[in-house]
């Protein structure tokens, strides 16, 4: 049996290739998104467990292919990793503005490269809408939402990776997190909230939700829109985990100074920090910009987590 047929098999014990949440409608047209054969979503929540439920405007729903909305019962898709088994995690918050979720340009495409780096890659597809922090236009101020629910699904998932790291074959203290735009702005979020976000549900919880790593690609939501004043909602300390940085400078969404205003206030706190600015790249532009300088990015941040022992040298 080979180490991937090997994990498919733990984590069918472990239940984590269980019946898919969401079933399609047909087999051309699926109602809602659903991840590439032979995987499964797994729902966070137990069934029955009552959850915050975002102001949705209709059923979860799958636009251009991979963009879904309406999303109100999350889950997590487990990719295993491909060839040798580095130990490592990383779970993947897509971007949307907490208003749809990217599953593919910022989630599967995301998953692939990671696994092809030998990391198991663990894919969220969180509760949207108005799910996380807003930014109004028409008071130029940020909205915090009544309840984090992305927040609280980013954390119940981590817990949920770390309480089956001996069937998965992973390393409980190797788990990583890495993040988009709004998922971004999440991955900044679950390094520095404190531990619960929500009431205990079962074992699971009793486990630390804090990542071991975490990588923040043109973050939002972090700066206050004015000079250089960070988000202060968000309390860094030196105990946030080691954090690497990506944006480019021409980012017309979400501006540079969330990057900066995070880099600065990880500096400040003590807590280790790489950041990398690129001149032109845009927003969004996930690993789908290969030819230009900021392509870059992937190569560098698996030299950064090699120098963080998750994973080996070349």
């Amino acid at each position: 049996m080979s180490m991937n047929q090997k994990w498919r098999h733990a984590a069918m014990l472990a239940g984590l290739w269980g019946a898919s949440a969401n079933a399609s409608s047909s087999p051309t047209a699926p109602v809602t998104w659903e991840p590439p054969a032979p995987l499964t979503q797994v729902a966070l929540w137990p069934e029955g467990h009552a959850i915050a439920r975002p102001p949705v405007t209709g059923p979860e729903s799958v636009k251009d292919g991979a963009i879904v909305e309406n999303v109100t019962r999350p889950t997590m898709t487990v990719f295993p990793p491909k060839g040798s088994n580095t130990g490592t995690t990383v779970v993947v918050f897509p971007g949307g503005g907490y208003r749809v979720v990217a599953m593919e340009g910022e989630g599967t495409e995301i998953c692939d490269w990671l696994t092809g780096n030998g990391i198991t890659c663990v894919l969220l597809k969180y509760r949207v809408p108005t799910s996380g922090p807003q930014w109004d236009g028409s008071c130029d101020c940020r909205r915090e939402p009544k309840v984090n629910m992305a927040l609280q699904d980013a954390q119940r998932t981590i817990r949920l990776v770390r309480q089956q790291a001996t069937s998965l074959h992973i390393d409980p203290d190797k788990i990583g997190v890495i993040g988009f735009s709004a998922g971004g702005n999440m991955v900044a979020n679950v390094s520095n909230a404190p531990e619960h976000s929500y009431k205990p549900v079962d074992d699971a919880d009793k486990l630390s939700a804090r990542p071991n790593f975490a990588m923040a690609l043109y973050p939002g939501r972090l700066w206050e829109g004015k000079g250089v004043v960070f988000n202060p909602t968000i309390h860094v300390t030196a105990k946030t985990p080691p954090t690497f940085i990506v944006q480019a400078e021409d980012d017309p969404v979400d501006d540079v100074r969330n990057s900066i205003t995070y880099f600065l206030a990880l500096k400040q706190a003590g807590a280790p920090v790489e950041m990398h600015l690129y001149a032109n790249g845009g927003h969004a532009f996930g690993l789908r910009k290969k030819d230009q300088p900021i392509g870059a990015w992937p190569r560098l941040a698996e030299k950064w987590m090699q120098s963080l022992d998750m994973l080996p040298a070349d």
